[in-house]
């Protein structure tokens, strides 16, 4: 499958895979200056790219893990979703779990993207639903 990718600025990083079989394409920072984020903040990263998804897709913003478990950055919505009729720029809300200062550098991997289908559906209101074995049963119910 072949994406449709612009640069809305000249040092824009086309996203890139870390090895053949990897899933996301690594997303990089891209701001005019290195960007400080404070503990327990959020701020909004650019990337410089916009991208036309295909339709049945959509683009997922996950965590890179090294940054996530060493830095204590991750997208402050845990899992973007870059839709395919949006043509913006794609931009990572980067949050800091950390109790100290994080930098991010221009040209900073910062989240991976992964393109995965879904299905789309209508919802149905009904008075009931099917009976199952597990029923109401909510967090932790089933005993794991």
């Amino acid at each position: 499958m072949k994406i449709e990718i612009k640069k809305l600025q000249e040092s824009a990083v086309l996203p890139e895979r870390g090895s053949a079989s990897a899933a996301g394409y690594d997303l990089f920072a891209c701001m005019e200056e290195d960007v400080v984020i404070k503990p327990h903040e959020t701020k909004m990263i650019g990337t410089g790219l916009a991208a036309a998804i295909p339709e049945g897709y959509f683009g997922g913003i996950f965590a890179r893990s090294g940054l996530s478990s060493k830095e204590g950055l991750r997208p402050a919505n845990c899992t973007g979703v870059v839709d395919a009729d949006y043509r913006g720029e794609i931009k990572v809300a980067l949050h800091n779990d950390s109790e100290v200062e994080r930098v991010v550098t221009v040209g900073e991997k910062i989240a991976q993207l992964v393109v995965l289908p879904f299905l789309s559906v209508e919802f149905d209101e009904v008075e009931t639903l099917s009976e199952t074995q597990r029923g109401a049963g909510g967090f932790g119910s089933t005993g794991k």
